[in-house]
């Protein structure tokens, strides 16, 4: 085990695909699956940020460590501020992020991750992969970010970025990464998190992460080579994860 803990936040309303936390997924929910699924890293402790009662049952049904936060949060970061302080973790630990509908994530990712971010001066850290398919760098459901030569995030976008003006098909592949959505922070850092504005910038691209670099903070972002399923958002989602799921 290492000195990292893993938070992940959990909220039962959803606009696309409503109470997806506690959907079926092989005989147990969503959310236990992804929280199954990070014991498998090297964390010190997992632990489930949930907004409702439904998902602490469940997840206490199934020996998931877990906290019932606020329900007001306006995003996943607050809710793990608040969890980690909850659980009393140390202003300089590490927490990684990891988001509650993302049942087959691979753990490897989670302590690349740690690894990486407890080897830096960094406020916060989060993963990226190359994009191979020209579909992927159009999709608006696929952000992408751009990094400076020192790794760390310039901008994230659904649009495609950084635009090729003289080609139609992929820019230099180094420069055209998908973001992953798993974040590391320490708890100094979310709790500095809290205070500060929302930017016009996430407004616009629904990307909260665009909050940090607003106010002059860097990201640090790990390039990898392994490529996680894309999480559960809509219907369509969670049937090709169950179908996934019937073939392990």
């Amino acid at each position: 085990m290492k000195d990292f803990t893993v938070i992940i936040p959990a909220r039962l309303s959803s606009t696309r695909l409503p109470e997806k936390m506690i959907a079926d997924i092989g005989g147990k929910a969503l959310i236990v699956r992804t929280a199954e699924a990070a014991k498998k890293s090297q964390a010190s402790r997992v632990v489930v940020a949930a907004d409702d009662e439904k998902i602490v049952r469940i997840c206490q049904e199934h020996d998931v460590d877990v906290v019932l936060t606020d329900k007001n949060h306006e995003s996943g970061t607050n809710r793990l501020a608040e969890a980690a302080n909850m659980i009393r973790l140390p202003e300089n630990h590490a927490v990684i992020n990891v988001q509650g509908d993302e049942p087959m994530i691979n753990p490897q990712i989670i302590d690349d991750l740690a690894d990486y971010f407890l080897q830096q001066n960094l406020p916060m850290a989060t993963v990226a992969h190359a994009i191979e398919h020209i579909e992927e760098f159009h999709n608006p459901n696929i952000v992408k970010t751009v990094l400076d030569k020192n790794h760390l995030a310039l901008y994230f976008s659904r649009a495609p970025i950084p635009f090729p003006r003289e080609s139609q098909g992929l820019p230099h592949q180094l420069s055209v990464l998908r973001h992953i959505g798993i974040y590391a922070y320490r708890v100094s850092f979310l709790n500095t998190y809290q205070n500060l504005a929302p930017s016009p910038l996430e407004q616009t691209e629904m990307l909260e992460q665009l909050r940090v670099l607003w106010h002059g903070l860097d990201i640090g972002v790990l390039v990898t080579a392994i490529i996680p399923p894309a999480g559960v958002d809509t219907a369509e989602d969670l049937q090709r994860v169950r179908n996934l799921w019937d073939k392990i």
